[in-house]
């Protein structure tokens, strides 16, 4: 009877076990059904594929999978060449992003240029008269000396002589003047005349020619005076010097307009225009702006610098500016509104330009694009790009050497010789 007894309180309490666990304990979910891996890869080297999980053995880092449906094939949407690029790797190489805009662009043309001489306001001076320098008035260079103002004194034995003849014209003009037979008072006339024309052939001027005449003496010491109002750039008379007249005694510029000579580059070339406006800015001078126009394009490319010389004219009034000095030249050539990216954003090789555009989940395309003019840190898009478009601005050189390392080992593994 006891026995029995023990049987039932068993019983009992398993029954009761059994309500409590099915009416107590919670119902199990079914988790979702687990993706399958296809294979592992390299998060750095995502072309590196692996059977099983590890240790990338290029880089050290952890083989991450790839499960079904992530694989790169089922991309069919991307565009060729289309590469991928870890949020982690961007981080790592500082990849910027840009957008493709429209912009009121203000163009115009920079180059490096240089002040110099006006050549058509140069003048060398000579003496039309040969023999020995006396006085020296201008007697350094960088003088300012002004049209009409004494630079030198010639003392010169034949045009004394000439001097003397006219003299003795003058005199024997005098006594035929009452002479009852005309013939001999013309050519006397005429001698005078003769001899006159000779001291202008000298440089005599009419002032020392009336002081000849006026005084009966003839003038010792002969005077060269400045042809124009400027600066002596050159310096060759000295006293007691023989001069001839294929002696250059003084070279003297007049530097109230100067030339400019910018080298524009070659590609820009067409944007220049005569008579186009400039703006002049000299390191020296800080926020100073000179005004001038284009006087000349040159009709030569220089070979070693691939650059046209166009020359400037620019007013000097002060004397500002001064030759050889080196200077930036600003040639407006009007605006338009233009689609453009950052200069950053273009990778040039020459032969082509590419831009990498976001097409979002961590993948870039390599876009071939047509460049037009640069203006600052702009640079023009004429094809390739739309208005809006997310470029890559900044690390696009590493993200372009992954491209082509991707595409060289894709192109290696479908080579049989590398098998």
């Amino acid at each position: 009877m006891k026995g029995i007894l023990v049987v039932l309180v068993i019983g009992a309490a398993y029954a009761g076990g059994y309500g409590y666990g099915r009416w107590y304990a919670k119902p199990r979910v079914a988790g979702p059904a687990e993706k399958k891996v296809l294979y592992w890869v390299d998060s750095m080297h995502p072309w590196y594929k692996s059977d099983k999980p590890g240790i990338a053995p290029d880089c050290g880092m952890k083989l991450a999978p790839v499960y079904e449906g992530q694989e790169e094939g089922s991309r069919s949407t991307l565009p060729p060449g289309a590469i991928e690029i870890t949020p982690e790797k961007q981080q790592l190489i500082g990849v910027e992003y840009g957008t493709v805009a429209y912009e009121n662009v203000r163009d115009s043309v920079r180059a490096a240029a240089r002040v110099t001489f006006d050549e058509t306001k140069i003048d060398h001076v000579h003496s039309r008269l040969d023999g020995w320098i006396d006085q020296v008035f201008a007697d350094f260079t960088g003088k300012y000396v002004r049209r009409g103002e004494p630079l030198v004194t010639v003392y010169s034995p034949e045009a004394v002589a000439t001097q003397q003849e006219y003299l003795l014209a003058m005199k024997a003009a005098q006594l035929m003047h009452d002479n009852p037979v005309h013939e001999m008072a013309g050519s006397t006339e005429n001698l005078v005349s003769a001899a006159r024309k000779r001291l202008e052939f000298w440089d005599i001027n009419e002032a020392q020619i009336e002081q000849i005449a006026r005084t009966g003496q003839t003038i010792k010491n002969l005077t060269v005076e400045a042809p124009i109002s400027g600066f002596i750039t050159e310096r060759n008379a000295f006293p007691k010097q023989r001069v001839t007249p294929e002696t250059t005694l003084y070279t003297v510029a007049d530097l109230s307009t100067v030339w400019v000579i910018a080298d524009v580059f070659e590609y820009e070339a067409a944007n220049v225009r005569p008579n186009q406006p400039a703006a002049l800015t000299l390191e020296y001078l800080p926020g100073r702006v000179f005004h001038g126009r284009v006087s000349y394009i040159l009709p030569q490319v220089d070979p070693n610098t691939r650059t046209l010389k166009v020359r400037l004219q620019f007013d000097n009034p002060d004397y500002l500016l001064k030759p050889d000095m080196y200077g930036q030249v600003e040639l407006q050539t009007g605006g338009a509104r233009k689609l453009v990216v950052p200069q950053s954003a273009v990778l040039n090789s020459g032969e082509k330009q590419v831009v990498f555009v976001d097409l979002g989940t961590g993948y870039f395309e390599p876009r071939t694009v047509q460049i037009g003019q640069q203006q600052g840190d702009r640079i023009e898009i004429v094809s390739g790009l739309k208005a809006g478009e997310r470029i890559v601005t900044s690390g696009n050189f590493l993200i372009d050497s992954e491209s082509q390392l991707k595409a060289a080992i894709n192109g290696a593994s479908h080579d049989p010789s590398h098998h």
